[in-house]
């Protein structure tokens, strides 16, 4: 399997337990592996023969600016079960980082990996 990365991806939403926290919209970096098989791209060198990088970053952006979410652990699955519903992905790897929301803490966050069931 092959792997298509997507690195340090900033955007926005609205994430935290405190109901407070949900109410206007923070800053998160998502770090994203989508495995897929990618020897047909490699020798049609054709868009359709893969995953278009700027159509999973809009679509991305697009639910989470449509979602709010207290866990970073359900925004991680949920992005997971996107790339894997909405591409076709084989699988994804996702580290989800919220950065400086704690005193002395550069970011928080978790790393999920799902695949498709077989």
């Amino acid at each position: 399997m092959d792997t298509i990365f997507l690195s340090e991806v900033k955007v926005q939403t609205k994430l935290g337990v405190p109901a407070w926290e949900r109410m206007i919209p923070q800053t998160i970096i998502l770090d994203i592996e989508i495995g897929y098989d990618l020897s047909n791209a490699c020798k049609s060198d054709a868009i359709a023969d893969t995953i278009d990088y700027g159509a999973v970053v809009r679509c991305i952006r697009q639910t989470l600016s449509d979602n709010s979410f207290q866990l970073v652990e359900a925004l991680a699955e949920h992005i997971c079960q996107l790339l894997i519903s909405e591409f076709g992905a084989l699988s994804v790897k996702i580290k989800v980082a919220k950065p400086g929301i704690l005193p002395g803490l550069k970011a928080l966050g978790v790393t999920i990996e799902r695949g498709v069931k077989t």
